[in-house]
């Protein structure tokens, strides 16, 4: 029998479900939650709290540990089943750490042993409910990303690019190593992900880590955890992220900066699936998918004795190399259209359209940062920009004084044999482009060529140019 109470003023707008075969327990803390601000309902038979909670699932369980009928094991197990999201809080009084354990291996958050203080248990309590808290943002920004991302994300039509998906496509539903090569900012952990998502482990954790990110010091631990005082400052137990992502994708970023010693006890990972933690002295059994991905040539760090040969060929099992963006310029529009419309969206701007001299200058670009150091500029273009318009005068200084003189160099023809009048030509064509960019802002044009306003001045008049508002002669 359920006896409910609930207080008019709600603070913590939160239901609690608790289960306890003592009757006056039940009805004790029922008082201590309700003028706390919690919705309790109590149950004293577990097999009908366990119906309740598949009927109708409580933001948390708070249950006994030992009960006649059915045990708090029991109803751990069946709450973790029926209602993920649930929080769980266990009592005992005859419980040993071992069984607590067990108890939270089974899916409950944490535990109180009887006799307990009011401020003990709801502090334990708070922290249950903001661990749920936290899981159902986790999962609702999941979903929102699962949604926008629900295809590959690899943008582009050009044949290296959808030969890169083809990849994808044939290497995710296998449990095989990947070995991603490209450049920095082509989209290596893109592609990871998009692996990840494809594989059968996608509803299990992604866990990425740069190994060039972080002081040799301190990522074996960060790798492989440690336990409470295996070192100064190593106050608690850690899992490392290898071990969180059992049964998920590892993806190791910059894997050719892996310090020596680390990439042995990685082969071992690889190849007796089970680690140990730093100051540990049990091995823990891992299932774990490896994705790596570098700008080195491996074969040379090999080469160098900078990195193992036995775990180059661990890991390169399928190899997917990312060409840079230089050498698939026919995406760059799809790509700038792309990113047009995410970096609206995020930043709440109105839609934006790019001219043609705009997008054609930001076709000559060399991109040494390739697709990163795109997605930034068209960031920076609709950041900085007044209108909804954006032209050549919108891209990056830095970047536009690199792309005009290749761009009056493409569209200059050459009608002369003689060499003067070869290069009069083509500083009249130069500076007449100048002009037409910068809308006959002879000050900005000057700047953008690198002369000084007087020179600017000197050149145009020599070449007899006769700027007007539009740059026309």
């Amino acid at each position: 029998m359920a006896e409910q109470v609930q207080t008019p003023a709600q603070s913590r707008n939160a239901t609690i479900v608790i289960v306890d075969d003592e009757e006056n327990m039940c009805k004790i803390l029922s008082r201590i939650l309700v003028l706390d601000g919690f919705s309790v309902t109590c149950f004293c038979r577990p097999a009908e709290a366990i119906e309740y909670i598949r009927r109708t699932p409580p933001d948390l369980v708070l249950t006994d540990m030992k009960m006649p009928e059915i045990t708090g094991m029991e109803v751990v197990r069946a709450t973790h089943d029926a209602s993920p999201g649930t929080g769980i809080v266990i009592m005992t009084a005859y419980g040993t750490i071992e069984g607590a354990i067990d108890a939270m291996r089974a899916g409950a958050f944490d535990y109180v042993r009887k006799p307990f203080q009011t401020d003990e248990l709801l502090i334990t309590l708070t922290k249950a409910l903001e661990q749920r808290r936290l899981l159902v943002e986790n999962e609702t920004l999941n979903e929102t990303l699962r949604r926008q991302t629900e295809h590959t994300q690899i943008i582009g039509t050009s044949p290296l690019i959808q030969e890169v998906v083809s990849l994808i496509g044939k290497a995710a539903p296998t449990s095989s190593a990947v070995l991603i090569y490209g450049e920095s900012g082509t989209g290596k952990e893109l592609v990871a992900k998009a692996i990840h998502k494809q594989s059968p482990r996608r509803k299990k954790s992604f866990v990425a880590i740069n190994c060039a990110s972080i002081p040799e010091p301190l990522l074996e631990s960060e790798l492989f955890g440690h336990e409470k005082g295996s070192f100064t400052g190593a106050d608690r137990t850690k899992m490392g992220l290898i071990e969180l992502a059992h049964e998920g994708t590892l993806f190791l970023d910059e894997i050719g900066d892996l310090p020596f010693l680390l990439q042995s006890k990685l082969l071992r990972v690889l190849q007796e699936h089970e680690i140990q933690r730093v100051g540990g002295l049990r091995t823990i059994p891992v299932d774990v998918r490896l994705l790596a991905a570098t700008n080195r040539d491996l074969k040379s760090a090999i080469d160098m004795k900078e990195f193992r040969t036995d775990l180059f060929y661990r890991l390169n099992v399928i190899t997917i190399t990312l060409p840079p963006l230089r050498d698939r310029v026919g995406d760059i529009p799809v790509l700038v259209e792309h990113f047009l419309e995410q970096t609206r969206i995020r930043l709440r701007k109105p839609r934006a359209s790019i001219s043609e001299d705009a997008m054609r200058a930001l076709e000559q670009y060399h991109y040494p940062g390739n697709v990163r150091e795109l997605e930034n500029i068209i960031e920076r273009m609709i950041v900085l920009c007044d209108s909804n318009s954006l032209g050549i005068s919108d891209i990056p200084a830095d970047i536009r004084s690199k792309v005009s003189t290749s761009y009056a160099r493409e569209t200059t023809p050459l009608q002369h044999t003689d060499y003067r009048e070869a290069r009069e030509e083509f500083e009249r064509a130069y500076l007449l482009k100048v002009i037409e960019t910068t809308r006959g802002n002879i000050s900005e044009a000057a700047r953008l060529s690198g002369l000084s306003r007087r020179h600017f001045h000197e050149k145009i008049d020599k070449l007899k140019i006769r700027p007007g508002r539009s740059g026309s002669s």
